[in-house]
């Protein structure tokens, strides 16, 4: 199969974070062993990389790495990294192994063995041709945009979490809607009245967002997307701020307890008289794609557009 422009495109611009020919020596292969077939996976795949890089590590319980990276230092944190990730799993695992490298971003290669896999963009089946790529420095990397979130509370306290794919408020278990006021740079948007709210970067844009029925963008664009969940209106549309923007929210009505996630992996409580802040990450994530999924078949492929073939149609 010939490059697609996609892959051609990509090479040509030579962004940074992609390994170098030769340059991958420490591998870091985190691996979600709950998933069917990545036990097997793991089994071909570490001997594999072992003769080609010097050094390869195999977490098998990524909740419990992220967990224990969190308590390192910031210099700790930024010490002895790996030079290359490779997740075996779906998209939890990614945002997981992307968790624990939030503040010393990886070059990361997920293989799919989720229902879905947007971020996970390499097939099971191909992984040897993947990381052949990777290692022999054609890598292709899509900077994904991140978002930093902060709850700040009335005496002063914060609260600091970097999302992949979204920032979220909801409610909690009871019943009812929230009333949410939103600012974005110093101006009012609305105060919107919903079951939630939902700040999305594109890569979050086919996650939550998309269910909420907010609009998919393309992975490497740049822009945060506000979709409402089940407002009580219908001229609560979601809408699609400049990258830049700085946001700042207030809960002004809830019937019950208020979570704000963060890509649906770490929840904390909200109160009334907290604000939180959102706005773009100066970092963007090195996500590593397969040369032969570009993005627009990654779309066909996982939300099953074109499924019927017409007659003349090419294969």
């Amino acid at each position: 199969m010939a490059s697609s422009e996609f892959a051609k495109r990509a090479r040509a611009t030579r962004q940074p974070g992609a390994p170098k020919a030769g340059g991958v020596k420490r591998v870091l292969v985190a691996a979600d062993m709950a998933k069917d077939g990545v036990r097997e996976c793991q089994r071909e795949l570490l001997p594999w990389l072992r003769e080609r890089v010097e050094k390869v590590e195999l977490i098998e319980d990524i909740s419990a790495f992220v967990a224990a990276r969190a308590q390192l230092s910031k210099a700790a944190a930024e010490t002895d990294l790996p030079d290359l990730v490779v997740v075996l799993g779906g998209d939890g695992a990614i945002l997981g192994a992307v968790r624990a490298f939030a503040d010393a971003p990886r070059p990361t290669l997920g293989i799919n063995f989720g229902r879905v896999g947007f971020l996970a963009s390499t097939p099971e089946s191909d992984w040897r041709e993947a990381l052949v790529g990777v290692l022999a420095g054609e890598g292709i990397v899509e900077p994904r945009m991140r978002l930093e979130a902060q709850i700040v509370s009335p005496d002063g306290a914060h609260m600091r979490a970097v999302a992949l794919n979204e920032v979220l408020l909801a409610r909690g278990a009871a019943p009812g809607m929230l009333t949410i006021s939103v600012a974005v740079d110093g101006d009012w948007v609305a105060d919107y009245r919903a079951d939630g709210l939902i700040f999305a970067t594109p890569s979050g844009s086919t996650a939550h967002s998309l269910s909420a029925g907010g609009p998919i963008l393309f992975p490497s664009m740049l822009g945060v997307i506000v979709t409402p969940m089940s407002p009580q209106g219908l001229s609560y549309r979601p809408i699609v701020l400049h990258p830049d923007s700085s946001i700042e929210l207030r809960l002004k009505e809830a019937s019950g307890s208020v979570l704000v996630a963060v890509d649906g992996q770490a929840f904390h409580p909200l109160h009334h008289d907290d604000i939180v802040r959102v706005r773009r990450h100066p970092i963007a994530y090195p996500l590593l794609a397969w040369a032969k999924l570009d993005p627009y078949r990654r779309l066909r492929d996982r939300l099953g557009w074109n499924q019927t073939r017409y007659r003349g149609d090419g294969e």
